[in-house]
């Protein structure tokens, strides 16, 4: 079935979004270079305010040539369960606008609003909507493209950051992108706009006006994608979000760990977490795999399918640990761990748990006392309910921190 030629795409992108999460959350960072990003010196950046970008901080940048080129930015860790849960409110509000909603991440999103139109206005009108909704309502801005495609919306939204609406009129796709640098088009890399400069196609109008069989002889089919996504060619359907195929979570720590125990303690750690968004979800996973990455960056993972799925921590954990003595943790020093549910199903809090007290204690006990668990955590923090080894945990990890200082 051919796609309409007057379908209207809106592409929307938070900005900065983990940062301006931050702020929100503490308005006295604003303004302040600030950086989000993994664990003390060893991860990479995963969001940066416009203040810090100022000093060529990006996303993807290891945390250490961040703290270099910004030394006075204010670092943070990643706080995912709150970057959800302002994400999955603004999803809702995308929602309002059309059932057809496909998010990319947690902070961006295509809406297809071709039908939505006949009662809410245009699409620009939708997009304008959207952007004050989500301003008022949460406090935060986001980034807007309409287009006639994915391809165009996106590359329309990416151009006016931040808290920008452009808006490509039907039509103009090709006056709209032919002055851009080919970069701008997804699939063109380094290595292929060197390609391209070689034959003198720096703009998109370039690649537009260049041969179909010039480009199709040096890049084969790819070279035939490229013509037609500078012509404003893209005729991808927006997909409306999908069931997750896993729940994991997985930690890169400041130092390289060889304690039997103290990778345990943070397995427990990660199950915890796993757990509580499997059953935030009313889902539950029979398979229960762990990665490993070794000192030398070698990588492993082991997986074990059980005969019932499981939602809880206890009954993680116990399989993530019985697959750790299948690694040579101990032995070769650890630089992550992760650990993840699969073969997901919806099947509840009380799905194939082990009771805290006791496999001779009822099923449904066991599903309350893991809500109760999961109401005190939602209302009171993450670390309001944690188990005792969690504790020894934490407390020698602060004796350490004072021995080092």
């Amino acid at each position: 079935m051919p796609i309409p030629m007057s379908r209207r795409i809106i592409h929307l992108d938070m900005d900065a979004f983990y940062a301006s999460v931050e702020i929100l959350d503490n308005p006295a960072l604003r303004g302040q270079p600030v950086v989000v990003g993994g664990n003390a010196n060893r991860g990479v950046v995963c969001a940066a305010s416009y203040e810090a970008r100022k000093f060529g901080v990006h996303s993807a940048l290891p945390i250490l040539t961040a703290r270099k080129l910004c030394p006075h930015g204010v670092f943070l860790p990643v706080r995912m369960g709150r970057y959800q849960e302002i994400s999955s409110r603004i999803m809702d509000i995308f929602q309002r606008f059309t059932p057809l909603v496909e998010p990319l991440s947690l902070d961006e999103a295509f809406l297809d609003v071709t039908a939505s139109q006949s009662l809410m206005g245009s699409a620009e009108d939708i997009a304008r909507q959207i952007r004050v909704l989500v301003r008022e309502t949460l406090g935060l801005t986001v980034s807007a493209g309409v287009g006639g495609s994915k391809l165009v919306a996106k590359i329309a939204s990416d151009l006016n950051k931040p808290d920008g609406l452009t808006i490509v009129p039907a039509g103009q796709e090709e006056i709209f992108l032919a002055p851009l640098p080919i970069g701008r088009l997804w699939g063109v890399g380094r290595t292929t706009r060197d390609a391209l400069a070689l034959i003198g196609v720096t703009t998109i109008g370039d690649l537009r006006r260049m041969p179909q069989s010039i480009l199709i002889a040096k890049f084969g089919k790819g070279g035939l994608m490229m013509h037609e996504s500078a012509r404003g060619i893209d005729h991808r359907p927006v997909e409306p979000r999908q069931e997750a195929k896993s729940i994991g979570h997985e930690e890169t720590f400041a130092e390289d760990l060889r304690d039997t125990k103290r990778i345990e303690q943070e397995l427990l750690a990660l199950c915890l977490k796993v757990g509580k968004r499997a059953r935030n979800h009313g889902l539950g996973g029979r398979t229960v795999t762990i990665k490993v990455k070794y000192r030398d960056f070698v990588q492993v993972t082991r997986s074990l399918t059980l005969p019932e799925p499981v939602a809880d921590d206890k009954s993680i954990y116990q399989t993530g640990r019985t697959l750790l003595g299948k690694t040579e943790i101990g032995i070769r020093p650890i630089r992550l761990l992760g650990i993840s549910l699969a073969n997901l199903t919806g099947a509840g809090t009380g799905c194939g748990q082990l009771s805290l007290f006791g496999e001779n204690r009822s099923r449904a006990k066991g599903s309350r006392l893991y809500e109760a668990i999961d109401a005190i955590s939602d209302r009171y923090g993450s670390g309001s309910i944690v188990p005792a080894t969690l504790v020894e945990k934490k407390e020698a990890e602060q004796e350490s921190d004072k021995k080092k200082s």
